[in-house]
């Protein structure tokens, strides 16, 4: 895949030299990146395009120092009736649930505002990383909107106290309290942003597809199981992710001292 087949007016998409690697920038910087169609239908594009590629890694950020500020009110179809709202809705719906399908582990990249469908967003990644200076809520209930498609991430994120003062009250939280609460990954400060979210990138990047992929459909798949049936649906996977080529490659390399040279197999 390439940048240009990728990126449209409202998102700007990079891919590393090496492949491994795809950026999404939400680019609407004069709406405050807000999520509006050409976004979330640009980010499954990438997810897409990354499961039918060699990209472990699909980093989310936001333009000039803001994540999303969530959906984007205007595109809201009022008075359009039920159908037309719940086609508008199940785009994030469709996103997220796309998100945690892909082969590809997701970054959030996430610098000043992390609100509302922007939370549900960044928390529907397997990793966030925050600026110290980063701000985190669910406004939505002061224009009489309850957060119910985000909800289903950021609960399964963070703390349920926390997650229902902050879905009930439109409160904002620093990114400290965020990590504090479960949301979010680890906090940097402004100044080292940038290069912690590389060594980031660089570490999950290095690893085996194979454990990538399998790891995080046995992740999600074991979550919601209770705990015996968990057990024994990973001993299942283990067994399938020890008999890969990778694992081979990966325990070959660890005896003789030397590098992976990870295949895909």
């Amino acid at each position: 895949m390439t940048d240009e087949q990728l990126s449209n007016d409202d998102l700007a998409v990079s891919v590393s030299d090496d492949n491994l690697v795809v950026r999404a920038t939400i680019d609407r910087p004069d709406q405050r990146n807000a999520l509006g169609e050409n976004v979330i239908r640009g980010l499954h594009d990438v997810l897409e395009a990354a499961d039918d590629g060699d990209q472990r890694v699909v980093v989310i950020r936001g333009a000039e120092g803001t994540f999303c500020s969530g959906g984007d009110m205007t595109e809201f179809p009022i008075g359009q009736g039920t159908q037309a709202y719940r086609e508008n809705f199940g785009a994030l719906s469709g996103l997220i649930e796309r998100m945690h399908e892909t082969d590809a582990l997701t970054v959030a990249a996430v610098e000043g505002y992390c609100l509302a469908g922007g939370l549900g967003l960044a928390s529907a990644c397997e990793f966030v990383i925050a600026s110290e200076a980063a701000e985190f809520g669910t406004p939505e209930v002061e224009v009489g909107l309850f957060p119910a498609q985000a909800m289903a991430p950021i609960a399964r994120a963070g703390s349920e106290k926390a997650v229902l003062d902050l879905l009930f009250t439109g409160k904002r939280v620093d990114a400290e309290r965020a990590k504090e609460i479960g949301l979010v990954t680890s906090t940097v400060p402004a100044d080292e942003f940038e290069t912690e979210l590389d060594d980031l990138i660089d570490t999950l990047a290095a690893n085996s597809p194979v454990l990538i992929a399998m790891g995080k459909e046995a992740y999600y798949e074991q979550r919601d199981m209770g705990f015996g049936e968990a057990l024994s649906y990973l001993k299942e996977m283990i067994t399938l992710i020890a008999m890969s080529d990778e694992t081979e490659e990966g325990i070959n390399a660890f005896l003789t001292d030397s590098d992976p040279d990870w295949r895909g197999r």
